[in-house]
């Protein structure tokens, strides 16, 4: 009777694991970057949005006080909130559907902080937000 020769390495085996790890959490890493600049910038629209509601005209009409948006006056409070804030976000469009509410779509790149085959260099994002005036 000849004995199986059981000797070998499981070097291949634990460096096959390792490299697979190591891709796992490079792709977790990155989408969660990806998610956090994501709220990111769905804050910075929210906050774009309620900055073009308070870029309204005030008249009265019959004695009652009439807040009404111009798309104008709302683009420039978006602009100048989503110039200070960080990162490079960029105005898409500004505008107000019905002279209460102003819409904001705003857009920026995110990029993987870490370099990685299995995850795109850069991608898009875009949020849009709709904040309405206080006054009717």
């Amino acid at each position: 009777m000849t004995q199986r020769d059981d000797e070998g390495s499981i070097l291949p085996l634990v460096l096959g694991y390792a490299i697979l790890a190591i891709a796992l959490v490079i792709v977790c890493a990155c989408a969660t970057s990806l998610y956090i600049a994501q709220k990111q910038l769905d804050a910075v629209a929210d906050a774009a949005a309620l900055a073009g509601a308070d870029g309204f005209t005030l008249t009265l009409q019959d004695g009652e006080p009439q807040a009404t948006l111009t798309p104008s006056e709302v683009r420039s409070q978006a602009e100048a909130l989503v110039a200070a804030a960080p990162g490079e976000p960029a105005v898409v469009s500004a505008d107000t559907p019905d002279g209460r509410s102003a819409r904001v779509t705003v857009t920026a790149a995110w990029h993987p902080p870490l370099f990685s085959v299995f995850v795109p260099d850069g991608v898009a994002l875009t949020a849009t937000a709709t904040s309405r005036t206080g006054l009717r």
